[in-house]
């Protein structure tokens, strides 16, 4: 019985993959706790909020994806979120209201929407998925949509186990 050499044939292969997990956003984040502008932990004062902001250190701030949330059980008014947006947007690339897994995604959508996707442009392209948690499926679909005009075949999943998404 003679040996065959082994052959990688995925290696091999046309295959271009696409791992989200190794080219993750780039950009600054940082939060925003408006429970730090309460007066005694309940009620927001708008001269009083207004003062704060106004002395607020914008240099966390600068070019980065701000979260603005309150971390209370506090009613706080509509009026006090876009007044931190107004605020905070001469410095920050974007100010958003939202829960840490909303937050994630428009990363990711914001970051996918910015990729060079030219090298990919009539191949038979394969996104790695599965592999990391901190992923949100919105960035696989939204990164499956726009591939699709663009590629020859588009699978996703290993290289080994994958499932056809779109064949043009």
């Amino acid at each position: 019985m003679s040996q065959q050499p082994i052959v990688n044939r995925v290696a091999n292969s046309a295959l271009i993959n696409i791992d989200l997990a190794e080219h993750p956003p780039t950009y600054e984040v940082t939060e925003l706790d408006l429970a730090q502008f309460l007066d005694q932990g309940l009620v927001l004062r708008e001269k009083d909020f207004r003062a704060q902001l106004s002395g607020l250190d914008t240099e966390p701030f600068q070019n980065a994806y701000v979260r603005v949330f309150c971390s209370t059980e506090a009613i706080v008014p509509s009026w006090a979120y876009q007044l931190v947006a107004t605020t905070l947007s001469p410095y920050a690339v974007k100010v958003l209201v939202c829960d840490k897994s909303s937050f994630n995604v428009i990363l990711w959508t914001d970051h996918i929407a910015g990729m060079d996707l030219s090298p990919y442009q009539n191949g038979l392209v394969l996104l790695k998925g599965c592999a990391d948690e901190k992923i949100p499926q919105a960035a696989y679909a939204f990164l499956a949509q726009r591939l699709t005009p663009g590629v020859k075949k588009l699978m996703f999943g290993e290289a080994c186990s994958f499932v056809p998404l779109h064949k043009n």
